[in-house]
């Protein structure tokens, strides 16, 4: 071989290395390193300094205290601020508004409210919240939503929804608002086991990832007490087991004790509201490792615009009543260490107020750190999503929050969530 034959050999080697190189850069992960002063470790309530996350694609592939940064990662600095998990819900209702709590949703079609639910849930999603649990609506709306989010038409959370809630005939989720000539009652109306248990099917059938139940009366229907329970055990005993055995989680509305203490005893994966839980309910959920969702910061709102929102009188009154009670129960399941997740109820009020909650529980016993994990692990484990979600971890979604501030000295700091990253696309903030 020639010099001019061995230079040439060389300069075509050197070429496909060159090749070969560029293939593997394109087919290297894009790496996106987040960097912030802080990060709130939720497992332990610790704060972690010069905080690292790497993200590939939409999972966290490592976080930390000064990781080393790959080369040619995409970064971006948050400077001062404090890095969180995106934020739980577990009780939301995405589609509905609070102006609608009296009798505004009545002339409001499914479509209309499946429209309102999208601009809801980019409200929600811009407040820190990436994920709900909507415990029901309409004409299976939320499923709806949750598809169209899932599927890139609509930004939002993500979504466990549970369609129509499942309620007695007058009860607290029937359709108490309309004259009875016009003979109309709620989608999820099920008397008995047999209609239970067809309506359970119904729901999972059109895509519910939750059971709700309507177990107790409730503050916001007409004709029905909070105090009292609704559904007997049989009948929650077969909508219960049904879901379970279709591998689908429960939620109970339950404000009063007998409520409770049946949905527990039927073996319901948490309960709503809470607000006349007594000794003997705090007890069984305890053994049964029931959650609770109290959904408090509702009341304050609700009562503050009762008049505004032209709220039913009798609504009103019955808030007057359930609201200060419910404050004193909860305060003695968080003392006696009930397993708590956030929950909001938002519709109750504007939803985006979401996180107005954590005070709430704060005021009520816990501490900042405590609260903040309502909203991350514990929800996660309820939702049955702790693989998922819930922390700032490898393998889980890119689901980030960033505030001002230091929300473990005071929660009041998520109220005012700067940034937000969902899936490792950011969604608020630069």
């Amino acid at each position: 071989m020639t010099r001019r034959e061995k230079h040439l050999n060389a300069i075509a080697s050197f070429i496909l290395l060159l090749a070969s190189a560029s293939a593997f850069a394109a087919d290297a992960p894009a790496i996106t390193a987040i960097k912030a002063a802080h990060m709130v470790d939720v497992r332990s309530g610790a704060l972690v300094d010069n905080a690292v996350v790497l993200i590939s694609g939409d999972r966290i592939t490592a976080a930390g205290s000064q990781l080393t940064i790959p080369a040619g990662a995409t970064i971006i600095d948050l400077g001062n601020k404090t890095l969180l998990p995106g934020l739980i819900d577990a009780h939301t209702h995405i589609t509905a508004r609070a102006e609608d709590a009296g009798y505004g949703f009545i002339a409001k079609s499914v479509p209309r409210i499946t429209l309102t639910g999208a601009k809801n849930a980019l409200i929600t999603l811009r407040a820190g919240f990436t994920t709900i649990r909507d415990l029901g609506a309409y004409g299976y709306a939320d499923i709806g939503l949750r598809d169209a989010i899932n599927d890139g038409d609509v930004p939002g959370p993500r979504i466990l929804a549970a369609g129509p809630a499942l309620g007695i005939t007058g009860g607290h989720c029937d359709d108490t608002r309309h004259a009875p000539e016009y003979n109309i009652s709620a989608l999820g109306v099920a008397d008995g086991v047999d209609e239970a248990l067809k309506v359970t099917r119904r729901n999972i059938k059109y895509g519910a990832d939750v059971i709700k139940i309507c177990a107790t009366g409730g503050v916001l229907s007409f004709g029905d007490d909070p105090r009292t329970s609704q559904y007997t055990l049989e009948e929650l005993k077969a909508i219960i087991g049904d879901a379970h055995r279709l591998g689908r989680k429960t939620a109970a509305h339950a404000h009063g004790g007998d409520g409770i203490k049946l949905s527990v005893l039927a073996g319901v994966d948490s309960i709503e509201h809470g607000s006349y839980i007594d000794d003997e309910g705090i007890k069984l959920m305890k053994e049964h490792k029931t959650y609770l969702v109290p959904t408090l910061y509702l009341g304050d709102w609700l009562l503050e615009n009762a008049e505004a929102m032209r709220l039913p009188k009798p609504l009103v009154e019955k808030a007057k009543v359930v609201i200060p009670q419910a404050r004193i129960n909860i305060a003695k399941a968080i003392k006696a260490g009930v397993l708590i997740a956030f929950g909001t109820d938002a519709a109750v009020y504007p939803h985006g107020l979401n996180a107005r909650e954590f005070a709430v529980l704060v005021k009520l016993g816990m501490t900042p750190a405590q609260a903040i994990r309502t909203a991350t692990v514990n929800a996660a484990d309820l939702l049955g999503w702790s693989d998922k979600v819930g922390s700032i971890e490898a393998g889980k979604y890119a689901d980030l929050i960033a505030v001002d501030g230091q929300p473990l000295n005071d929660v009041r700091a998520l109220e005012q969530v700067q940034w937000v990253m969902k899936g490792g696309a950011v969604v608020k903030g630069n």
